[in-house]
This record gives C-alpha cells, sequence and structure tokens, in this order.
C-alpha cells in the first residue's frame, strides 16, 4: 500500500468557504488603521499606567493608590469612549454595555487571573513560629478595601434602581457624576489629611508626572476615535457597530490587566483590589452618569445578568477578605469560569 502523500491543495479547498466568508465580512475594514490606533493605545495607556505608578512615592500610598490614581490608568479610555460616542451621537446603550462588560471582566476574569498566578494576600496569616506579620499598613488597607467594595455595591445597586423605567435620563446623570465626585473628594481629603499627619508635600516633580500622564490621555483619546470611525455602522459579523459595546469592553481591559498583574507580581493584592474596584467605579457610576447628562441611555437587556455578576463577584470577594485576608486560587478559578459563562451569554448566545 502506498503512503499517503500530504497535499496542500486538500486544505485549500477545505478552508476555501471559510476564508471566503471572513474576506467578505472584512472588505469593508481599512487593514492597516485598527492596527496603529491599537498599537497606540497600548503604548499610550503602557506610559500612564508608568507615570501614575511613580506618584506613590510623591504622596499616593497606600490603598488610595489604587482608588484615586490607578483606576484613571485603567479605566481613562472608558471616560473617553464614552466622550466619543456622546460627540459622535452615538447610542448610550453601548456605553452602558461596555461599562457592564468592563466591570464584570475586572471582578472575575482579571482578578481571577492575578489569584490563578499570583497569591492576593491582603493580611498575612500566621508565620510558622506562631507570630503574626500584620503591620499597621496591612490593617489600614484591609479596612479600606472593605469600604471601596461596600462602594461598589452602592453604586450599582444605585445604577440598578435608575434603570428600572428602561432608561437613564438627564436627572439619574447628575445623581451618578454627583455621588462619584462626592466619592473622590473624600478620598482627596484624606490624602491631604495622612499628609499632613506625616509633615508631607508634594514635590514640584509631580507636575512633570501630570503633563506626561494628560498627553497619554491624548493619545488614549485618539486612538479609541479612530478605533470607533473604524468600526462599520452597518453591515454583519462580528466587527460591527452593533457589537462595539462588547468589542470595546474587552479591548479596554488591557491597561486593567497590566496594572492587575504588575501589581499581584509585586504582592500588592490591596493594589490590585482596589484598582479593579476603582475601575469600575470610574466605569460605574461616572462614565454612565456622563454620558446621561447629554443623552438619555436605553438600558440593554442584560443588565440583570450584568448586575447579578458584579453583585456576586463583588460578595465572594468581600466574603473572603473579610473573613481570611485573601483569595484562594480556587476561587479565581471559579472567577474565571464566570467570566467564560457571562460572555457566552451575552455575546456567543
Amino acid at each position: 500500500m502506498e503512503a499517503a502523500v500530504f497535499d496542500p491543495s486538500h486544505w485549500k479547498i477545505l478552508l476555501s468557504p471559510y476564508v471566503t466568508a471572513l474576506k467578505q465580512q472584512t472588505a469593508h475594514l481599512d487593514p492597516l488603521d485598527p492596527w496603529f490606533s491599537l498599537i497606540l493605545f497600548i503604548a499610550a495607556s503602557v506610559v500612564m499606567i508608568w507615570r501614575l505608578e511613580a506618584l506613590e512615592k510623591k504622596g499616593f500610598e497606600g490603598t488610595v493608590l489604587g482608588t484615586l490614581v490607578m483606576p484613571y490608568a485603567s479605566g481613562f479610555s472608558n471616560l473617553m469612549f464614552a466622550f466619543v460616542l456622546g460627540k459622535s451621537g452615538g447610542s448610550g446603550s453601548l456605553v452602558l454595555e461596555n461599562c457592564l462588560v468592563n466591570n464584570v471582566t475586572n471582578l472575575t476574569l482579571l482578578v481571577g487571573l492575578s489569584t490563578l498566578f499570583w497569591t492576593l494576600i491582603v493580611i498575612p496569616s500566621k508565620s510558622k513560629k506562631g507570630k503574626r506579620k500584620i503591620t499597621k499598613a496591612h490593617r489600614i488597607n484591609y479596612l479600606s478595601l472593605l469600604l471601596t467594595l461596600f462602594a461598589l455595591f452602592f453604586f450599582t445597586g444605585v445604577v440598578w434602581a435608575l434603570a428600572r423605567d428602561g432608561s437613564i435620563d438627564f436627572s439619574d446623570g447628575l445623581v451618578l457624576v454627583g455621588v462619584f465626585l462626592f466619592w473622590q473628594l473624600f478620598h482627596i481629603f484624606d490624602i491631604l489629611k495622612h499628609n499632613f499627619l506625616h509633615k508631607r508635600s508634594f514635590p514640584k516633580s509631580i507636575i512633570f508626572d501630570f503633563i506626561i500622564v494628560m498627553a497619554s490621555g491624548i493619545a488614549v483619546y485618539y486612538s479609541i476615535e479612530r478605533l470607533v470611525a473604524w468600526i462599520p455602522r452597518t453591515g454583519t459579523g462580528f466587527f460591527v457597530f452593533d457589537n462595539l459595546g462588547w468589542l470595546s469592553g474587552i479591548l479596554m481591559v488591557l491597561p486593567n490587566g497590566m496594572v492587575a498583574l504588575y501589581y499581584a507580581k509585586a504582592n500588592r493584592a490591596d493594589v490590585v483590589y482596589t484598582s479593579q474596584i476603582g475601575d469600575g467605579h470610574i466605569c460605574i457610576p461616572m462614565c454612565v452618569g456622563l454620558f446621561a447628562l447629554f443623552n438619555t441611555i436605553k438600558v440593554p437587556p442584560h443588565l440583570n445578568l450584568s448586575v447579578s455578576i458584579i453583585i456576586g463577584a463583588g460578595l465572594l470577594h468581600f466574603t473572603f477578605v473579610a473573613l481570611l485576608g485573601r483569595l484562594p486560587r480556587s476561587v479565581g478559578v471559579i472567577l474565571t469560569g464566570t467570566y467564560g459563562f457571562f460572555l457566552y451569554k451575552g455575546l456567543i448566545s
């Protein structure tokens, strides 16, 4: 019997229908522009995170770094997405969809992966000698993290309550933006109080850091504007405007992932948690409320599913952090699997 001979033409015949269908779906797309915009988006996000991380050594210490500073590195793209869609007359449901996808991804996939690769320990356990290695900073960060989780429940609940009538209008937007600004002012005064008690002041070099952050923010805005313009308004397939909320929500977790994995490796579980939860605060309520000030948002059908996952994941985190002071690896597996279920229910099915 003669041995079978590998013939590449057989594979070409088998794959040709799929290749043809892919070409038809992407024929209306510019093959060069999205790559430039993606590279610019990632590079600007990395630079922004780099300088914001330097602020920790200049007066933004502890959990406040994750609550007040780092969320703007990872959540700035969501703010710009809401601004770009608002300026172009886009649908508010896409903004809400983007924020929901972003928050679910933060609390399930990113925290879950951080737990799988590195252990997230907020409060150290007993050592072999029976002595606890718990410092005053551990206690303060632990209490601040629990407060941040409470804020997650409050903000998500407020959005859900305001959206029960099927829309989020101007008045609802005022409420959402107002509660977010109050939350940020609370942390600003906390920083000023901390620096006053320790007789510290902000160095002049902080101006240079903020200039770089602002330049990076402009680059992020420009890249998102190009990406939104690249997505076709009509047509069929996956890369269409109707899926923009999901596409942007998945794309914009890249900066969040950089922050989470970097601080997980550095054994800063408090910053991992507060940065992801804080980014969620920027999305819900700030991004949603900001867009609602200009255009009424029609609530997407999967709002209840998203809110349920956010609240459920938040309760899971709160329980393990409050009782054990850490998140076990087995819970990381559950969180990662939950994100897969969310994608299947909301996007694939």
